[in-house]
């Protein structure tokens, strides 16, 4: 522990404190496939999930990766997994159906599918006996104002609608049951969510790929995608792939090789710091009974314990652009300090950035597009609705679904002049603070 103005420990890493236990690295890595039934853009959860399903089935694969397998956002994450907490904000969206009834069924399947990822998430964990200290201990979403708290009461309403989320508001006389601050103004408690190792999940999934002999090829960027169903040509940094099925998986790292789809995803910057390790009595104390913790505001603020109990794990919004830690490390320690002030003289170890997959209508989708399928959009619940989504894409290529998922009945907006450039987030960035203070202020 030191004084305020350090607050960077002396040994401080500016990449992934997930990445102490396991780092991506280039090996082993396979050399692309000359021709292959299926590949798969993107080494993500998506796209590992995807290649797991089709060789259970006995299609051949492959997965393209532009880095290092592991490098993006599957190990960057919070390692948070809900079970629909954050799809809600979705089932208002322009895209949604304007008869009520056709509306109310699709919002209740979007719903269901979501708590469906959550079990299939656990199920993939004990199939593959993937070590990734998961813990299903709930979430408490805290409301960053009185009037936000009043709104919560719908988001459970519509959260029970699944039995077995467990969704029950927390006056804020009762909050530090949860949580050792009266920062917030309440909150809600869902039962259906929990937390894992992001970076050993994803180990988990890479040597189960492995296991299946799916060829693995890191630093393999595809930048260009010619033809169509059945005569693909992938052209990669690392040779060129014929492929009868393409499947794109790439969500915040989306590129050039595929614009249409590009003009259709918002790639924003999350950032989390991860501080030393505290004594024992005041990190058991923080938050007593281990669940995840966000909020309600525009501006995000994640947070847990990390696996082992020892640190704080705090992320959001710092910037919603990739910036350095010198700049995004300062400012989500004083949101920390601002929640609890116990923690000012806590010091950072680790901070780092990854991108984040939003859409339109913060909502996730997989679909079509130019005879390619896609998984895009995890909006902040990547863990499990990428894991579940290119399960499903799997089934489809193999012909195993009995069902269409709802998040393929509805087709991914764009906007007019979006090429895939986030050239206003910084504005919106300055809006949504804005926003905050004066919510804040007025409540």
């Amino acid at each position: 522990m030191g004084a305020r103005g350090e607050i960077f420990h002396p040994e401080f890493k500016a990449k992934p404190y997930w990445w102490e236990a396991w780092e991506p690295t280039a090996g082993p890595s396979d050399d692309p496939p000359p021709r292959v039934p299926v590949a798969i853009i993107g080494g993500g959860y998506a796209g590992l999930n995807t290649a797991l399903e089709l060789r259970r089935n006995g299609i051949d694969c492959c997965v393209l990766e532009a880095q290092d397998l592991g490098f993006g956002a599957s190990t960057r994450n919070g390692g948070q997994v809900s079970s629909g907490v954050n799809i809600g904000k979705g089932l208002q969206g322009s895209g949604m159906p304007r008869d009520a009834a056709a509306r109310d069924r699709l919002a209740a399947a979007l719903l269901t599918d979501a708590s469906e990822s959550f079990g299939f998430l656990e199920d993939i964990i004990r199939r593959e006996s993937i070590d990734c200290r998961w813990e299903r201990r709930g979430r408490f979403v805290g409301a960053y104002t009185a009037g936000h708290y009043r709104e919560l009461a719908a988001r459970a309403e519509v959260l029970n609608r699944d039995p077995g989320s467990g969704a029950r508001l927390l006056p804020r006389e009762r909050q530090r049951e949860e949580i050792a601050s009266d920062f917030y103004h309440g909150g809600l408690l869902v039962d259906r969510s929990g937390a894992l190792h992001p970076a050993l999940y994803y180990r988990g999934l890479l040597e189960a790929c492995r296991r299946q002999g799916v060829p693995l090829s890191a630093r393999a960027e595809v930048t260009r995608v010619e033809g169509r169903r059945g005569t693909f040509r992938l052209k990669t940094a690392r040779g060129e792939v014929a492929a009868e099925e393409v499947v794109v998986a790439t969500n915040g790292y989306t590129g050039n090789a595929t614009p249409r789809l590009r003009r259709r995803v918002i790639p924003l910057a999350s950032h989390i710091i991860a501080t030393e390790e505290l004594p024992a009595d005041l990190a058991r104390s923080l938050i007593p009974n281990r669940r995840t913790i966000s909020n309600t505001a525009r501006i995000l603020c994640y947070y847990r314990l990390s696996p082992d109990g020892r640190r704080m794990l705090f992320g959001g919004r710092a910037r919603f652009t990739q910036v350095p830690p010198q700049v995004s490390a300062p400012i989500l320690h004083d949101f920390m300090v601002q929640r609890f002030p116990q923690l000012k003289e806590a010091r950072i170890t680790h901070a780092w950035t990854g991108n984040v997959a939003f859409t339109f209508d913060y909502l996730p989708h997989m679909g079509e597009e130019s005879g390619m399928h896609y998984a895009l959009g995890c909006n902040g619940s990547g863990v499990a609705m990428m894991t579940y989504l290119g399960h499903q894409i799997g089934r489809k290529i193999a012909g195993g679904g009995n069902r269409v998922t709802a998040f393929e009945e509805l087709p991914i907006p764009g906007r007019a002049f979006y090429t895939g450039n986030p050239w206003f987030l910084p504005l919106v960035g300055s809006w949504y603070r804005f926003r905050d203070r004066l919510d804040r202020a007025l409540g």
